[in-house]
């Protein structure tokens, strides 16, 4: 992992977090853990940048060549979403099993584990959409991906919210921006297997590699942390994966979790349903044609990895509550841009305030939902807002897609400005609830 140097004269490369701050932000699980050395931090930060990353690389490494696979094993279109539902049941899946595998297995462990099943699951997909054309081998190839990538999606998010506290920074919209950068590489990948004539097999190999080689170097900077199942190998007895699995389970019974999880709920929604249905909306809602629709879609995605980027120090410098309020006005306003424009130019402009709209809340009701001083329930509180997050992310394309055929795709949208709405309105739920974090002069 790279390291990184603060030009801040006063912090030395192993300078520690000061004990009494991390106390007060509630970071230690208890009064004598020691603070962790600066490079450590940096290390453990970097790492779950990699996950991120890696998850964003597997996953568009899969759909930019579902045309080639399609043509290779000769799949019709229903075929092809066939398939894809596969992928899609998996993903619930290791949504629900991540809890429990984190539970038995520990973080580290298990995002190691999962994302090798990942990497075996391109393989799958690669021998089974091109050199021995199988729909039942692409099928079990696509549940395997779906699965791994469905519970590192939790297990990061997890590992991600326990670094931020650590830092005393926001850094979780970073790290979600990494997924992004993921998908941006994978992508361009894609396409240059594609240009090159590389078999599907040969190209998703390499990649699974990757992932696979560097899922296993980026865990070992992630600290051993007993309250996240990981196993520190002390004489110190621990409590059986059942009662830890019993306790996570408890935290839905919590009303603010719940409140937290209608935030993630209503942006999360917003950010998938336009992954799915924004550029099509721009061609059958409003008429251009095929390339503008995939360069409107692109302003999106550039719109929400930029406020991902950026986001974090206006989190700290106005709160958690004032963001998020000030997201959901600016992603309804957006919206409404879209769905009744009228000109090119507020097409474009309510495209990217869709985006920038929909860009910090699940980064941010991850903060959340991890600040409370019991590390091991912040840990099962993550992963239940992060269920109820991509839950909506991967249900919200189908419900526009019922209610576009009923309504038309542009008035389908009008769902999505009403959980914005309602995704605002639960905004004091995030509130900070350990007072002033301590403020570590981290480089980003």
């Amino acid at each position: 992992m790279s390291q990184h140097h603060d030009p801040a004269p006063a912090m030395a490369e192993n300078q520690e977090v000061p004990h009494a701050d991390r106390a007060a932000a509630g970071t230690a699980g208890s009064p004598s853990d020691p603070a962790r050395p600066r490079r450590e931090l940096v290390a453990w930060r970097n790492a779950i940048f990699a996950i991120f990353f890696l998850s964003g690389l597997s996953l568009a490494s899969w759909v930019a060549r579902i045309p080639a696979v399609r043509d290779d094993v000769g799949l019709s279109t229903q075929g092809v979403g066939l398939v894809i539902l596969a992928g899609s049941i998996g993903s619930i899946v290791g949504l629900i099993a991540a809890p429990p595998l984190m539970a038995r297995f520990g973080a580290r462990l298990g995002m190691a584990g999962v994302l090798i099943t990942v990497s075996v699951g391109l393989v799958f997909v690669g021998v089974g959409g091109s050199i021995l054309p199988s729909v039942p081998m692409l099928a079990i190839g696509l549940v395997l991906f779906g699965f791994g990538n469905g519970a590192v999606d939790v297990m990061m998010n997890v590992e991600g919210a326990e670094a931020e506290r650590e830092l005393g920074k926001t850094v979780m919209p970073l790290m979600h921006a990494f997924f992004s950068f993921g998908t941006v590489a994978g992508a361009a990948l894609a396409a240059a297997a594609s240009a090159l004539g590389i078999v599907v097999a040969a190209h998703l190999g390499v990649i699974a590699a990757l992932i696979a080689v560097a899922a296993i170097v980026a865990v070992r900077f992630v600290p051993v942390r007993e309250e996240l199942g990981d196993d520190p190998h002390t004489e110190t007895p621990r409590e059986p994966w059942t009662v830890r699995l019993k306790r996570g389970l408890a935290v839905w019974t919590d009303g603010r979790l719940l409140l937290i999880g209608v935030i993630m709920l209503g942006m999360t929604f917003a950010e998938g349903s336009a992954n799915d249905w924004l550029a099509l909306a721009v061609v059958d809602g409003h008429g251009y044609d095929e390339t503008i629709g995939a360069a409107v879609f692109t302003v999106f995605t550039i719109s929400i990895t930029a406020a991902r980027v950026l986001g974090g120090p206006f989190i700290d410098r106005f709160g958690r509550v004032a963001m998020l309020r000030a997201m959901a006005v600016i992603g309804v306003v957006g919206l409404s841009l879209f769905i009744f424009s009228s000109e090119p130019w507020m097409l474009i402009v309510g495209t990217a305030l869709w985006g920038i709209g929909c860009s910090l809340a699940f980064p941010v009701g991850m903060s959340a939902a991890a600040d409370v001083p019991d590390r091991a329930d912040a840990a099962a509180r993550v992963s239940a807002v992060a269920m109820i997050g991509y839950c909506a992310f991967l249900v919200g394309p189908p419900v526009i897609g019922f209610l576009g055929q009923h309504f038309g795709i542009l008035n389908a949208l009008l769902l999505i400005v009403g959980l914005m709405v309602v995704a605002g309105l639960a905004a004091p739920a995030a509130r900070e609830q350990s007072g002033p974090r301590a403020r570590v002069r981290i480089p980003s």
